[in-house]
């Protein structure tokens, strides 16, 4: 029996069967001979949010172009899957030709959050890929990760051949084109990785680094072991985005996905220098691309895909200088065809009050906005530059046009936080309520997304300590009691548990690795989704091996100690530590 055949025996015992099964409109398969070099990409998580990654997509299409090259895809089997799977002795397989990913040149993982590393231990064993790098031989795929966690990977760092630091347009094709080199002139795994290192920009190879601790634990030294390696790896960037490869044409999913609608980045990088944002700090310098490129990819996307919403991605949007006519110029174009345009998570500043008005003429959803905060006095620890005049502005707009909902981002336990901070959150979104009543209807639908503050690496709080879970679940709790008996402001709290591991793996180093193998073998999956995480077990395993947590949370760091991702560069400015 085929891989095809086996696998669909499986699926009338597993949900969503149609996720396993590829076939997709527009994905790529291309001819046996067709291509020397083979890359299967993989998303640590489930078909409906890995296909909704604009990375992931981008990628796919880039290499998928390239002469000789061919580009498959694996998402991480949800739990009853993985147990068919394992029972009928079925590997890990892509989704286009149902190949075994162990049997691929490179395997590829994108690592956007920490939460799913457990996932990406569960596919390498799924795959029947040696799980670390070191027992790994000339049979083996090269394991890559990229993504936002390249910059910070330590825990990951024993499994793992390489990182991919950076943006990833020019850099993957010219690690695909190394790679071949190196096959050509036959060098063993490990000159081939010495060779990449140094031919592509932005790869970093930690079993070239060796790490040595002061006797309390503290890192002492992060330092090369072979000749030629950098002892700091710079990001690998494109220094335009308007001549950037952009996929106009993907595979359309088979079910419906977290984001099903054509997104388009307008924007890549930051304007603003927010203390929290880590992604501000490594999409760095700010890029744009143009209306009329912009609008070249909608008409060629629509046409390829028939979606029926077209979702403007960007750190921040908003701060997009040429939003308006772009805007207008999306409305012009497909207001006819009933598209309509979406612009995800807004940062609130002086264009918020006209953009209700610019992408309501087809469907009025939801409004979101992200505030962070509620005071000056925290905003101004935070560097967030931004006016409560501007966000009721733009409410009021949203409701006066027939909006049905507004959504608000905030954030507990930052820097300096007091009572007064907490509960003001609680008053804005009052507010937010009540100017819909001012606008002639009854109180707003308002909805306050409220996540746990996690210092990340590469920013300017990377030094300061995490709030405690008691603190975490105070605040969240002063935050309810404020909200009571407002039947129209809805209030969802992330699980302080899940920030805190969250919290340990951003900041933890490689004897982390040493937890994540221990919580593959106890069965730990899909620690981001909430039916999913077990505290418990994630107890367990870090008292296992002897790692505290709360060590790696709770303590600030010296500004001159040396932290695990000291070695690895961000952006095209690194962190500095300021008094607050």
């Amino acid at each position: 029996m085929s891989n095809l055949e086996t696998l669909r025996s499986l699926l009338d015992r597993v949900t969503t069967p149609a996720q396993y099964l590829g076939g997709e409109v527009g994905q790529v398969v291309k001819e046996p001979g067709e291509a020397d070099q083979r890359w299967a990409l993989l998303f640590p998580d489930t078909y409906a949010i890995g296909m909704s990654h604009l990375g992931t997509r981008i990628l796919y299409g880039i290499l998928n172009e390239m002469p000789g090259v061919a580009a498959e895809r694996a998402f991480a089997p949800w739990p009853d899957m993985e147990a068919e799977l394992r029972k009928a002795g079925l590997p890990l397989l892509t989704l286009e030709t149902k190949t075994p990913v162990r049997e691929f040149d490179v395997v590829g993982f994108s690592l956007q959050y920490e939460l799913s590393f457990t996932n990406v231990l569960a596919m390498l064993d799924l795959a029947g890929i040696p799980l670390f790098a070191r027992d790994r031989g000339p049979g083996d795929p090269l394991v890559i990760g990229g993504g936002t966690n390249a910059f910070h990977p330590e825990p990951l760092a024993d499994f793992f051949d390489l990182f991919l630091l950076g943006d990833g347009e020019e850099a993957v094709p010219a690690l695909s084109r190394a790679l071949r080199e190196c096959r050509r002139a036959r060098l063993s795994r490990r000159e081939t990785l010495a060779a990449l290192v140094r031919a592509v920009p932005g790869l970093y190879a930690p079993g070239f680094y060796d790490v040595r601790y002061h006797p309390d634990g503290r890192i002492a030294e992060v330092s090369p072991n072979a000749e030629g390696i950098p002892e700091r790896v710079l990001p690998a960037w494109i220094p335009s985005l308007e001549e950037a490869w952009f996929p106009t044409s993907t595979p359309v999913p088979n079910v419906k996905t977290t984001h099903d609608r054509i997104a388009i980045e307008i924007m890549r990088g930051c304007t603003q220098g927010c203390r929290f944002c880590q992604a501000g700090m490594l999409k760095r310098p700010n890029r744009l691309r143009s209306v009329e490129r912009i609008l070249e990819i909608a008409r060629k996307s629509y046409r390829a895909t028939g979606y029926d919403e077209i979702s403007l991605l960007s750190l921040s949007t908003a701060d997009y200088p040429h939003l308006v006519p772009l805007l207008h110029a999306l409305d012009r174009e497909f207001r006819e065809r009933r598209v309509g345009i979406s612009v995800p998570s807004l940062r609130v500043n002086e264009t918020l009050a006209l953009i209700p008005s610019l992408v309501q003429r087809v469907r009025k959803s939801t409004l979101t906005i992200a505030p962070e905060t509620a005071t000056d006095r925290l905003r101004t620890v935070i560097d967030k530059d931004i006016r409560n005049e501007d966000l009721y502005a733009g409410v009021a707009e949203a409701w006066r046009l027939g909006w049905r909902a507004v959504k608000l981002y905030f954030m507990i336990g930052l820097p300096t936080e007091t009572e007064r901070d907490v509960e003001e959150i609680a008053a804005m979104a009052g507010r937010c309520s009540e100017l819909r009543r001012e606008a002639g209807g009854g109180p707003g639908a308002v909805t306050l997304t409220v996540s746990n503050f996690v210092p990340k690496p590469h920013t300017p709080f990377q030094w300061e300590p995490m709030a405690t879970g008691p603190e975490l679940r105070e605040k969240a709790a002063r935050l309810r009691a404020a909200l009571r008996r407002r039947r129209n402001l809805k209030l969802k709290v992330h699980d302080p548990h899940r920030s805190l591991v969250e919290g340990a793996l951003a900041r933890g180093d490689r004897r982390m690795g040493r937890v994540l193998l221990r919580l593959l073998r106890a069965g730990s999956r899909f620690d981001a989704w909430d039916e999913h995480f077990d505290r418990a077990r994630w107890e367990r395993a870090f008292a296992a091996e002897g790692i505290d947590p709360d060590r790696v949370n709770h303590r600030a760091r010296d500004a001159d100690e040396v932290l695990p991702w000291d070695h690895l560069a961000a952006g095209w400015a690194s962190a500095d530590r300021r008094d607050y």
